[in-house]
């Protein structure tokens, strides 16, 4: 069965797309391996358009009332950064603070 594109109506939680500079706007004094590839940004917000589909150009308004456009590549996202596995050489010193502080 194939799955219909799904319609998101104005207001809806996005994520959009851009290319803010692509290899050929990138300066020269950057490394060759960050130069070849273009600078990016996946961007929420919320759709203004009256209604959009995935890979439509679409305008967002962002949670601070900046207002983007770029390619809708996600409805509702999830938020999936983290701060990486545990250091253990850094457990200790949340006690030691907690300490000082009484």
């Amino acid at each position: 069965m194939v799955k219909e594109p799904q319609n998101v109506l104005k207001g809806t939680l996005v994520q959009i797309h851009k290319v803010i500079l692509t290899p050929e706007q990138r300066p020269e004094d950057i490394p060759a391996c960050t130069k070849n590839v273009p600078y990016e940004a996946w961007i929420k917000g919320f759709l203004l358009d009256d209604e959009a589909r995935i890979g439509d150009t679409v305008q967002i308004e962002t949670f601070i009332g900046r207002r983007l456009s770029g390619t809708l590549v996600e409805v509702n996202p999830v938020y999936i950064h983290n701060f990486g596995k545990p250091q253990p050489a850094l457990l200790p010193v949340g006690k030691r603070i907690g300490k000082r502080r009484q």
